[in-house]
């Protein structure tokens, strides 16, 4: 009855997916609140996810040169104001510090919502001439944005992420970094997170503050909403010029740099939740879960059952496999359901008659599918297994995408869809942001990014009707 229990205190899916998505938070341990608004506790299993997406990510970034480094996580306010645009976009978001100890501060200090500002006068106290380009740097740390409403993964007052940020000696290095790094980001969410993604260029409306282009990946949420799940912004010299950050080229002259910014966070895990997860709880790619295999002892107080289960975790763990022997004193049943609900991609039962057999029962938590091992060779099968459900979550997800994708013509037909359909809509624009800001008004819907896949599927703005100049990716988004 325990067991039955456990899964039916998650809300089904398709019957509220808000609460849903709150339950598997809570039941699978992933986070909780704090006492303070909008500051969440990472929870060991929710925490060992992140560290997988730090570890895979930092080695992708390493590999194209990226060094790390640490700024402070307070940022003086005249700093701040160089750059206009810059703080305009952050302004309403922004903690301040006032005072330290028992005294008044004589500036006010920002608490980073961002570190663009830092990272100039970083790079202004450290590049003379041409031979100290580029430097490319990234930071693992928690930004804070007073958020007004919050939600786990998703928008919280304070998360993690990393920023990394970047100068060049000309705009053509920048740019290339730019999408160098996007495509890290499209590569890693469907390799490693089995999320497909669309790649593009964010409108001029939804660039970030103070940059020249961004560019981001988007993907597809279980109930149609759109989420922004990386990007990476190419800021020209405006920074440089605001902050002074200049070298001295081979002409012996000087010149400002080209930078770039690019940063994911914690909201990958939002994604997974909401990709992958069903109504028994989370489902992990077998890529990043913490835990890949879970051993589940039947008859454990047999000495045998728990002998035999020693022996396939050490073949695992030998094999390079994550995996753990469940041998606490719950029932079978309470264990499944458990695992079930943590997302472990793969449980392994054994069992005094599978001893007899020389076997061993092998359970996807994708789909359930089961299938059997002999003993000696559970190694390479489950490392089969998960390779097969890691292709399969990813396809899975991206023949959902597809299928809820739809083109529009008109408005009347854009705003049907929008309103009735789940999902993204391609639509063409005229390029006007009086048309952007029509469409949010009339169906809460936004542009989403300009693919780089761009295809002409009418010679008319869906809104307006005047002569179209881009193809452009619409959604309601988190």
């Amino acid at each position: 009855m325990a067991d039955k229990k456990l899964v039916e205190e998650i809300t089904s899916r398709d019957e509220n997916f808000t609460q849903w998505y709150t339950d598997v938070v809570r039941k699978a341990e992933l986070m909780e609140y704090s006492s303070i608004k909008g500051f969440m506790i990472y929870k060991p299993n929710g925490y060992a996810i992140w560290e997988n997406i730090q570890k895979k990510l930092d080695g992708m970034f390493k590999e194209t040169g990226v060094e790390n480094v640490y700024l402070p996580v307070l940022i003086p306010e005249s700093l701040l104001e160089k750059e206009k645009d810059h703080v305009k976009g952050f302004a309403p978001e922004v903690a301040w510090v006032t005072q330290g100890g028992g005294n008044q501060l004589t500036e006010r200090l920002c608490v980073r919502p961002t570190s663009e500002t830092l990272f100039c006068e970083l790079f202004r106290n450290n590049c003379h001439t041409y031979r100290d380009l580029p430097m490319v740097y990234n930071q693992w740390c928690s930004v804070v944005r007073w958020e007004k409403t919050t939600r786990p993964f998703l928008r919280s007052s304070e998360f993690l992420w990393q920023e990394g940020h970047t100068i060049h000696a000309t705009a053509e290095e920048a740019k290339e970094r730019t999408l160098q790094m996007l495509n890290i980001y499209a590569d890693f969410c469907e390799k490693e997170l089995a999320i497909p993604v669309i790649k593009g260029q964010k409108t001029d409306k939804e660039k970030f503050a103070g940059a020249e282009a961004t560019y981001t990946i988007e993907t597809m949420m279980h109930d149609g909403k759109s989420l922004q799940s990386g990007t990476s912004h190419n800021f020209g010299d405006g920074f440089a010029k605001a902050y002074g950050v200049q070298y001295t080229g081979a002409d012996n002259k000087l010149h400002s740099v080209y930078q770039t910014s690019w940063g994911v966070s914690t909201r990958l895990i939002g994604a997974l939740i909401m990709v992958h997860g069903d109504d028994s709880g989370l489902v992990l790619p077998p890529h990043i879960a913490p835990v890949q295999v879970m051993i589940i002892p039947i008859l454990q107080k047999k000495p045998e059952v728990m002998e035999a289960c020693m022996k396939v975790k050490e073949a695992l763990r030998a094999a390079g496999i994550s995996v753990k022997v469940d041998d606490s004193d719950k029932r079978p049943g309470f264990k499944y359901a458990e695992e079930e609900m943590r997302g472990i991609p793969l449980r392994i039962e054994i069992g005094p008659k599978d001893i007899e057999k020389g076997q061993c029962v092998l359970v996807r938590r994708d789909n359930r599918e089961k299938s059997f091992a002999a003993l000696d060779e559970v190694a390479v099968k489950a490392a089969e297994v998960l390779e097969q459900e890691q292709q399969d979550m990813f396809e899975r997800a991206k023949a959902f995408r597809d299928s809820h994708i739809y083109d529009a013509h008109d408005y009347d037909e854009f705003k049907d869809i929008i309103n009735n359909k789940p999902g993204m809509v391609r639509a063409m624009w005229c390029g006007d942001q009086a048309c952007e800001e029509r469409i949010k008004e009339d169906t809460t819907a936004t542009s989403r990014c300009m693919p780089f896949e761009q295809e002409n599927i009418s010679d008319r703005c869906v809104c307006c009707g005047k002569p179209a100049k881009k193809l452009v990716i619409w959604g309601k988004a988190y």
